[in-house]
């Protein structure tokens, strides 16, 4: 196959942008719906939600981890956001066998991403006391991606997290949006903040396996390639998604196939390719 004119390339790039924005706008609008749903936090053991998304009446507490095929899934959310945005999510994974499923809401006057990542590692070690698992698997949406990276490289998270999957995280900074910098934890996630240097340093025999999501279409990701974890010490996997933008990532039926494979112990994750295509 030779190669597109660029003309016809650039439009081809300019339609594929459209479409992304129109679909952002879409599920921004839908997300506004149903925020005020994910304010609170929720119940602890709460159960997975059915295959209506709705939790199953009357559902007993989870049965002992030596009854649960898989370990918990944590999900935690980005900047100024909730847990509502991973109802889609959740229902992926409930269907796939994943018995046990939380959320953690951070306040978005959280000013430290060093203080979020204490709170979720306390909020880990209280599921796997509850539910007698050692271990979790975590998802992160942007800033929650990096929250829950910097427990694992940091705090020594890696004893507890399995696998850490990021969608759409900086991990190397962005630059979008300077003037959003007057809040402290978005100057932390622009590039060489001090941060961002920590999660720099070695980490030799760190036992968390990686894996980010990183969309050609995400316009918060500046540069895109700034979503990829690259990092000598670890064990990564990184996965482009086509097509879609940032506040697609979390809730993309495509996106939520290849994050159950990836968290399946038995199968190598996304397609050999190491890319999920939603066109």
């Amino acid at each position: 196959m030779g190669f597109l004119p660029v003309p016809l390339l650039r439009l081809r790039l300019s339609i594929a942008l459209l479409q992304a924005t129109a679909l952002e706008l879409a599920i921004l609008a839908g997300h506004l719906l149903l925020y005020p749903s994910g304010i609170w936090p929720e119940r602890s053991g709460r159960p997975a939600p059915s295959d209506d998304g709705t939790p199953t009446p009357g559902t007993p507490t989870l049965p002992p981890a030596s009854r649960q095929a898989h370990p918990p899934v944590v999900l935690l959310h980005g900047f100024i956001d909730n847990r509502s945005v991973f109802v889609l999510l959740r229902r992926t994974l409930a269907r796939s066998g994943r018995h046990h499923i939380e959320s953690l809401n951070y306040s978005p006057l959280t000013c430290d991403i060093r203080t979020a990542a204490g709170l979720l590692g306390r909020h880990i070690d209280e599921i796997c006391a509850r539910t007698g698992h050692t271990e979790v698997d975590v998802v992160g949406h942007s800033l929650g991606g990096l929250i829950a990276r910097y427990y694992v490289q940091r705090l020594g998270g890696d004893r507890r997290v399995r696998t850490l999957v990021t969608l759409g995280t900086p991990h190397s900074g962005t630059t979008v949006a300077p003037l959003a910098s007057a809040h402290p934890i978005v100057r932390q996630m622009r590039p060489g903040s001090d941060v961002l240097e920590e999660l720099r340093l070695p980490a030799p025999g760190c036992r968390t396996r990686f894996v980010g999501f990183w969309s050609d279409l995400d316009q918060l990701m500046v540069p895109l390639e700034t979503a990829c974890i690259d990092h000598p010490d670890l064990l990564t996997q990184n996965v482009r998604v086509s097509g879609i933008g940032h506040l697609a990532l979390p809730v993309h039926p495509a996106v939520a196939a290849s994050i159950r494979q990836v968290l399946e112990p038995s199968e190598s994750g996304a397609d050999s390719s190491g890319a999920v295509s939603v066109a």
